[in-house]
């Protein structure tokens, strides 16, 4: 059994969870309210500007080549495509280039985007593989669950869907899950352990970002 199997005691409950809340039910089925997921669009955005963070240090930390090229390629689509499209996607909200830019992270966003970088920046290469692998797989997972349900009416939301469950987000997730197989084979049980730590804390950061979305959280002082 590979490593990344063990994790699924840890994962499937966030998965589940995450499933069961009440923003990605109704992303699922239609019924969701345009406004938290105008929220979660902007703070999406926001955490794009990070992540693009934790590839430029996997691409410094690879231990191969190969896995440098990857991360770089990564990083290249992130900050160039994807966020790019994820522009056009926001427009369809009605949400201008400039406010994306305006937006301020959340305290959830900023916790977890925080959490993510200094992981990468002061772990080990595994960790960062560990850290960045909830997004990754969560993603993936939850638009499948949701695709196996059928896509809503609404274009926008199963456009989010068609785009996590589809065969270029799926390859991703598994190519870094058999990463986090190979690099934890050549670890010790301490680091293991490590690793399956920083993993459940993503874990739960990604529920708590949906969540986020949901209440529209804001900065209290």
């Amino acid at each position: 059994m590979g490593y990344t199997e063990t994790l699924t005691e840890v994962a499937d409950p966030t998965w589940d969870a995450i499933e069961a809340h009440p923003m990605v039910s109704g992303l699922g089925d239609g019924t969701l309210d345009v406004e938290p997921f105008r929220y979660w669009v902007r703070q999406d955005y926001v955490y794009l500007v990070e992540y693009c963070r934790v590839f430029a240090y996997g691409a410094a930390r690879a231990p191969d080549l190969d896995t440098l090229r990857r991360f770089a390629e990564l990083l290249h689509e992130t900050a160039e495509t994807e966020m790019d499209l994820h522009r056009e996607y926001a427009a369809e909200f009605g949400i201008t280039e400039a406010e994306l830019e305006a937006t301020e992270a959340s305290p959830t966003t900023r916790a977890y985007t925080d959490f993510l970088v200094r992981t990468a920046a002061t772990g080990t290469f595994g960790d960062l593989v560990a850290v960045l692998l909830p997004c990754m797989w969560g993603f993936n997972e939850t638009a499948k669950r949701l695709k196996a349900g059928g896509l809503p009416d609404d274009e926008r939301y199963a456009e989010w869907i068609r785009t996590y469950a589809g065969d270029d987000f799926t390859e991703l997730a598994e190519w870094c899950k058999a990463l986090m197989d190979d690099i934890a084979a050549r670890s010790s049980d301490a680091d293991r352990e490590r690793y399956r730590e920083i993993f459940e804390t993503s874990a739960r950061y990604e529920y708590r970002f949906w969540d986020a979305a949901w209440r529209e959280e804001e900065w209290t002082a």
